[in-house]
């Protein structure tokens, strides 16, 4: 029997008290032994905005977050939007002086953290970073972490927020939401300091709602073990499933067998990731004999995924799916479940509901059918514009309005999108316009690789050429792999070098890092 549907609520968090009336135990939050019902997170929500609300936080104050995926970052998240705060999630990654970028740009007036991650104690970073003035005045620590000087420990903390009524705690949940600010996220700075891109509570509701209906599972559960200051953490997998009154299994630390392993211990329904983790997790031995009977759809994104991927994929989850969007537009185009090669490996469908789509060329004039050109897109999913630079933002924006991505498409004969480039990564050799992507998938044509990455690096005679890095699941050599593309591509965009790796470096949120890359392969040409 379906659930009723949710409708249309001002706040994120409201849909943990709308949950909590209809199905109190149901599980909303899942690590390891700990569960967390609706009823639970509904309380654990507002016992902790009380906390903010008797600290001081007040309507558009940011209230920052260093944690792992796990249930308590999430509770932060509801808890300081709920009453009108903006959330910033801090990566455990970071290292010192990223910390202190984030921090010194979104001054926040708290700050919720751990001290120790794993094998990594964060004492000195946070002493450090308080004797150089960047850490808020107010600093809590999560519960069970050691006492560090100048902070409260969170029993204290949640202590001093029973002073809070319940009729404050509803006055100030009324006072916000709607197109009010929840959430900063940075993005990932592959070409400067990170910027801060402002997304609100309507956008994030109305895009988990339609993802939802778009994207049916029932019941919804699903595995976040994605960092908590990427969009696909907070965005992409914990607000739809709360907002479906669904299940979401933290894992902190990613670990491929055991994120195969969780499919069959938690019942998990739906799998969404990107490319490279599927690919993990299918050339592993337990792929084929965990049970994952329990999946009804698998969801990729954030990059096309090789057809062999993709067939390992189909054999465990009767419906597949994918989509394009960006942490600035939280959704662009959308691929409906199903079962089409063509559909799933050469487009990423059509625009998402209320989204409006178009290609345009450099001079901003629409480019025909078939033709490579910058997508930009204008929707009600669109970020409020990058924190506290307001030039940055007006030159994101074309004068109509539409949002400029970056990426480069084409639209194909039966109105659906396909991805060749990227602006950004496109170079050009001996005065032609290369699109990695484009390369990328001619590579991964081949019977024997299992990914690519092209990547640009400099060159005397033709400026810049191209540079391939590979990993395989069959005995190949990098000439074969070069014969393979002059068969199948242009001679100015075949790559000059070839180099076959046991793995790719990955960002921490699963994507091929191409920075490291770019370094590598400027290292290699210059070795020649």
């Amino acid at each position: 029997m379906l659930r009723e549907p949710p409708p249309e609520l001002p706040r994120i968090a409201d849909y943990a008290a709308w949950h909590a009336r209809r199905t109190p135990d149901a599980e909303a939050l899942v690590l390891g032994e700990r569960r967390v019902s609706y009823a639970g997170l509904d309380a654990a929500i507002n016992d902790l905005a009380k906390a903010f609300m008797a600290a001081g936080v007040g309507k558009g104050d940011r209230v920052a977050t260093l944690q792992t995926p796990h249930p308590d970052f999430f509770v932060s998240f509801l808890a300081a939007t709920t009453i009108g705060a903006i959330w910033v999630g801090l990566n455990p990654r970071y290292r010192r002086q990223e910390l202190a970028h984030v921090l010194r740009d979104s001054a926040p007036a708290l700050l919720l953290t751990r001290t120790r991650i794993e094998d990594r104690d964060y004492k000195d970073d946070l002493l450090e970073l308080s004797a150089e003035g960047v850490l808020p005045a107010r600093v809590v620590l999560f519960a069970d972490e050691p006492a560090l000087s100048g902070a409260d420990s969170f029993a204290a903390f949640l202590e001093a927020g029973r002073g809070v009524s319940d009729a404050d705690l509803a006055a100030r949940r009324d006072a916000c939401g709607g197109r009010d600010p929840c959430l900063i996220v940075y993005t990932s700075g592959s070409t400067g300091k990170p910027k801060g891109a402002l997304l609100d509570q309507a956008a994030i509701i109305a895009f988990s709602l339609v993802q939802n209906r778009l994207w049916p599972v029932e019941p919804l559960r699903v595995l976040n073990f994605l960092p908590i200051n990427h969009i696909g953490c907070v965005v992409d997998l914990s607000t739809p499933c709360l907002t479906a009154g669904g299940t979401i299994a933290f894992m902190e630390q990613f670990d491929a067998a055991a994120s195969v392993r969780a499919i069959e211990t938690e019942r998990l329904t739906a799998a969404f990731s990107v490319p490279s983790v599927f690919a993990l997790q299918a050339a592993l031995p337990e792929f084929d004999t965990v049970d994952q009977s329990s999946l009804q759809l698998a969801v990729w994104e954030g990059a096309a995924i090789p057809s062999d991927t993709l067939e390992r994929l189909a054999a465990v989850a009767p419906r597949l799916a994918t989509n394009y969007s960006l942490t600035e537009a939280l959704a662009i185009t959308i691929v409906e479940p199903t079962v089409d090669r063509d559909v799933l490996l050469q487009s990423v469908g059509f625009p998402f509901p209320e989204v409006e789509v178009r290609l345009i060329d450099a001079d901003g004039h629409d480019v025909a059918d078939g033709e490579g050109g910058e997508i930009v897109a204008r929707s009600p999913y669109l970020f409020s514009g990058y924190w506290r630079q307001p030039e940055t933002t007006a030159a994101a924006f074309t004068p109509d309005g539409f949002f400029r991505t970056g990426d480069l498409a084409v639209r194909r004969p039966d109105g659906r999108y396909r991805i060749v480039g990227r602006l950004k990564e496109m170079y050009k050799s001996g005065g032609y316009n290369v699109y990695p992507r484009e390369v990328e998938a001619a590579i991964e044509e081949h019977p024997a690789v299992a990914l690519a990455a092209v990547v640009a690096a400099p060159d005397p005679l033709w400026q810049e050429v191209g540079v391939a890095y590979v990993t395989l699941n069959a005995a190949a050599e990098p000439g074969d792999l070069a014969e393979w593309c002059r068969a199948r591509l242009a001679n100015y965009k075949v790559p000059k070098r070839f180099f076959v790796e046991p793995e790719l470096p990955l960002l921490p949120i699963g994507k091929v890092d191409k920075v490291a890359l770019r370094e590598r392969a400027a290292r290699a040409v210059e070795a020649d």
